[in-house]
């Protein structure tokens, strides 16, 4: 099991260390052995298991004769499943349908499924990064790696990166941004409560430096399971 502690530039620690730290990563490659692909990704206390199945054959009614289809299934710690859920859905896999060279398998699906495990704030991104290392664990063709994370707008307009769902409750906005691998581009931004123009600029900023050691993280994990297998 990989963990890792993620910490801002040294710079932007000293404008406000209390705020720009990312809680501590530990993930599990290959942790399911009878799927393509798996993963166990924790963000501090909150955590999940993305497992990855495919390439595999599709329902004709939603097979697609010049690329692959891509299926996302949330599943809850504990009840079935709400609409806010099927949203959450969508968002992750049009998120991971970007980075998914999907043309490289017409008429088949590759299918993520997400266990929650425990919700204690940034679910949303450790859902999508947990898809991600499933993805790199079962070696499914990618443009690029994808890294989600969270921001908090407090009332007196800090903001915290990576909230607990403490932060996320009495802040007055939320966002999620995932960038991606090769130019740090935003793909997916999803947003609740109001915030600034302003507060959005310093919230893309400092997620983005946040990613980049997501992205370092993802390589240092991968390359210990690769290590291990020789």
């Amino acid at each position: 099991m990989a963990s890792f502690t993620v910490v801002a530039d040294e710079d932007v620690q000293e404008e406000d260390s209390s705020h720009q730290v990312l809680r501590c990563l530990t993930s599990e490659l290959g942790c399911l052995t009878r799927q393509d692909g798996s993963a166990a990704l924790s963000h501090g206390d909150t955590s999940c298991i993305s497992v990855v199945y495919g390439p595999t054959e599709v329902r004709m009614n939603k097979e697609f004769i010049d690329k692959a289809t891509v299926e996302v299934v949330y599943k809850n710690k504990v009840g079935l499943s709400r609409p806010p859920d099927k949203r959450k859905e969508r968002i992750i896999r049009n998120t991971l349908e970007t980075a998914i060279i999907v043309n490289l398998h017409p008429r088949s699906a590759i299918t993520i499924v997400i266990q929650e495990t425990e919700d204690f704030g940034s679910n949303l991104a450790c859902c999508i990064n947990a898809a991600c290392m499933g993805l790199l664990d079962s070696a499914v063709s990618m443009d690029f790696m994808v890294a989600a994370v969270a921001a908090a707008v407090g009332e007196d307009g800090k903001i915290v990166v990576d909230p607990s769902k403490k932060a996320e409750e009495e802040g007055r906005a939320n966002i999620t941004f995932v960038f991606e691998s090769l130019n740090f581009n935003v793909v997916s931004v999803v947003t609740a409560g109001r915030f600034s123009q302003e507060e959005y600029k310093e919230a893309v900023k400092l997620t983005r430096q946040s990613a980049n050691s997501v992205f370092q993280y993802y390589r240092s994990s991968l390359s210990k399971k690769l290590l291990k297998s020789f």
